[in-house]
């Protein structure tokens, strides 16, 4: 809730008073609190200030709440977890536990694992749900996934609205809603619209329950982004922004352009964050619950014939020629751009592997192995298509196109499937796969995962090869990035207790500089 009003010290005290408590945003924002006071704020403030129509809408439902929700047991039994599907499946071991687990939780994050099923464990939750109340469900998800989920619940025989991040529904039904959403990691900053338009979902006095669903719920490494996540299931430790921060995430204000601005992108105490999420949040591994066949890695060097070394070094140079000029004239005003120096240099590197990784698709495919490519540009994914063929997956296909294509290839009509990790990295099952080659990592383990795992999940035949190609200064430091911030998300859900170590973008770009 929001509290406007002209300015004076007498009411600003008096707010200053209210519990729970709130939040002071400016002279021209006002107040922020949370609904549980608009108890104390009507009581007190109630004659002076006018209560907008949907907020007094919102009040009305607090003051008439819905019936309480049937007991564990009974929703666990209404819940058939034995029954066949209708398609013939029958839920896993693991996803019947997960069925549980969610239905003994009206806030929760389903945090497994790439490939363990987390739709259908949502689903055989919601169904029990359903039939034991007057029950609406809801699923959020990018617009790739409404068909996955429309097929899965048709296996339930399970009515659900499925919406897209794009266009959040501004209300809930007032009989009652349980709200799903799908790759809740979207919501990675309490700035973004779609994060605040899922938040209002959340606080909605008609939801009956908010289960998230996310194979990297900390995809950057950061506590930070784990925020909005609790936030959006209440849990205690979202109650106070700041507090959380500062303990965290290491929140302390910084200079940067002559002004103070506050810093909230490290990490500390994660032994402890994840002490006191765990039990709202399960996160379980494929090769501890599947025993999949295995994942395994090899590493490709690249080395470049002379000529092409000194066609590689020359872009290089000119590259970071302009940015060092930039600097010496005072151009360069925020680490974004240190950023965008360095993505340049990695296009360049791309590029410069593209004969190695053409060279290794045909040794896969004359071994008749079908074989994923992942890219962060499409470029050079374009390029290798229209030398030896294969489906295209990037994001200026439409939903459509790319699961037609995506369709060709688990067919067994194309052995080959190039994919941008923003398009092909997102909900789809390329099981057929063998080998899958990266030609360069992106920022986050999240998203090398994401890709991974497209390929290495139930259904499978046999092992999956990961090729991981590198070249250059810019690749090393990027896998190493990866490496520690996987680290970080290992302390906070793995199972392994280990140490840290962090260095900020820019002094990792001045490093690869000095290098170059």
């Amino acid at each position: 809730m929001k509290v406007i009003f002209p300015f004076d010290a007498v009411t600003q005290a008096q707010l200053r008073k209210v519990r729970p408590r709130g939040i002071w945003r400016g002279a021209s924002y006002g107040w922020e609190f949370p609904l549980a006071a608009a108890q104390h704020l009507q009581l007190q403030f109630g004659s002076r200030f006018p209560v907008q129509e949907d907020l007094a809408k919102w009040l009305h439902w607090f003051d008439h709440p819905l019936p309480p929700l049937p007991s564990h047991r009974d929703l666990v039994r209404h819940a058939d977890l034995a029954q066949a599907l209708s398609d013939g499946r029958s839920p896993l071991p693991h996803q019947r536990f997960g069925a549980r687990w969610l239905l003994a939780r009206r806030g929760a994050v389903l945090a497994d694992e790439m490939g363990l099923g987390k739709t259908l464990t949502t689903l055989l939750a919601a169904r029990a749900m359903r039939r034991c109340a007057d029950v609406r469900v809801m699923v959020v998800a990018p617009v790739g996934l409404h068909r996955h989920w429309h097929c899965e619940a048709a296996a339930l025989d399970l009515s659900i609205s499925v919406h897209s991040w794009a266009r959040l529904p501004k209300e809930l039904p007032p009989a009652g809603t349980l709200l799903v959403v799908d790759e809740a990691h979207f919501a990675q900053s309490m700035l973004a619209r779609r994060t605040q338009g899922l938040l209002r979902l959340a606080r909605h006095p008609r939801l009956r329950a908010i289960w998230m669903l996310t194979g990297t719920p900390m995809k950057n490494g950061r506590p930070d982004q784990l925020f909005p996540l609790l936030a959006a299931i209440d849990h205690p430790l979202a109650r106070d922004q700041r507090a959380f921060e500062q303990y965290f995430c290491n929140g302390h204000w910084r200079e940067q352009g002559g002004r103070q601005r506050w810093d909230a992108s490290g990490a500390s105490h994660l032994e402890e964050l994840r002490r006191l999420t765990r039990p709202l949040v399960l996160h379980r591994r494929k090769q501890k619950l599947l025993g999949l066949p295995p994942k395994r890695r090899e590493h490709h060097l690249v080395s470049l014939a002379d000529s092409e070394a000194r066609g590689f070094d020359h872009r290089l140079a000119v590259v970071v020629d302009d940015y060092r000029h930039r600097i010496r004239h005072g151009l360069v005003r925020s680490d974004a751009e240190s950023l965008a120096v360095l993505t340049a240099i990695r296009q360049i590197a791309a590029e410069f592997k593209l004969p190695a990784v053409e060279q290794l698709l045909l040794e896969i495919r004359s071994q008749d192995k079908a074989v994923v490519v992942f890219s962060s540009f499409v470029q050079p994914l374009v390029l290798l298509q229209q030398r030896l063929g294969g489906e295209l997956l990037t994001g200026r296909q439409r939903p459509n196109q790319r699961q037609e294509a995506v369709d060709r290839f688990q067919a067994g009509d194309s052995s080959l499937l190039f994919a941008s990790y923003g398009a092909g990295g997102l909900g789809f099952t390329l099981h057929r796969a063998r080998h899958v080659v990266l030609i360069e990592r992106p920022w986050t383990p999240g998203d090398v995962e994401q890709a991974e795992d497209r390929c290495h999940r139930l259904g499978m035949d046999g092992g999956l090869t990961s090729h991981w190609f590198q070249l250059g200064v810019a690749d090393q430091l990027v896998d190493g990035l990866v490496a520690s911030k996987a680290e970080r998300i290992e302390v906070l859900l793995g199972p392994r207790r280990i140490g840290l170590e962090r260095q900020p973008l820019p002094a990792m770009l001045r490093r690869c500089l000095q290098e170059l």
